[in-house]
């Protein structure tokens, strides 16, 4: 019994270090897009009257988010992967993940990777502007777009933890998760 309950916990401590090797494959050969959510935050909610370009209306990085970020930045750095653009969301919290992170390239805000709207129109409106950029992208070194939970799950379906990277590739009308990177 107690090998049974080794094994299982090797399985699943070798399985998110394959699917993260897997993922730094994919970005050193480059042409990838990266869907990466903000690093930790302080806090649980936004306030009532969140203002993107105003911090103090917004979670913001915690000190652990930032050595994540950094890490971030440290890791993409070891394994040479080649980055043509990292797009941010205007807010705080995923502005700095990248500022962090990616401090030798320029950090563009934009907006369609801000969280979603609550209406069903206007949400349906930022994932296709989300679309568009990803599908415009043609570069030969990676796209990082950092952005936020909603934003990931609605594209892709998926989840992702903070400070998470998810690469993902185009199926029929939607995309899909090719691998992930954990970076805790």
């Amino acid at each position: 019994m107690s090998r049974l309950l080794a094994l299982i916990v090797c399985l699943l401590v070798a399985a998110p270090a394959a699917a993260t090797e897997a993922g730094w494959a994919l970005l050193r050969e480059g042409g990838q897009v990266v869907l990466m959510r903000h690093a930790n935050v302080t806090g649980t909610h936004d306030s009532a009257t969140v203002d993107p370009e105003d911090c103090t209306t917004q979670r913001n990085l915690s000190e652990r988010g930032r050595q994540q970020a950094r890490k971030i930045g440290s890791l993409f750095a070891a394994r040479s992967v080649p980055i043509d653009r990292v797009l941010s969301s205007r807010y705080c919290r995923a502005f700095d993940t990248g500022r962090i992170a990616f401090r030798d390239n320029d950090i563009e805000k934009a907006e369609a990777l801000d969280p979603p709207p609550a209406d069903e129109a206007g949400a349906a409106a930022r994932k296709e502007a989300m679309m568009e950029i990803i599908r415009g992208f043609t570069g030969s070194g990676n796209l990082v777009l950092i952005t936020h939970l909603e934003n990931i799950t609605a594209l892709t379906g998926a989840g992702a933890r903070e400070g998470e990277a998810v690469i993902i590739g185009e199926r029929g009308e939607g995309l899909h998760v090719l691998a992930r990177i954990v970076f805790n």
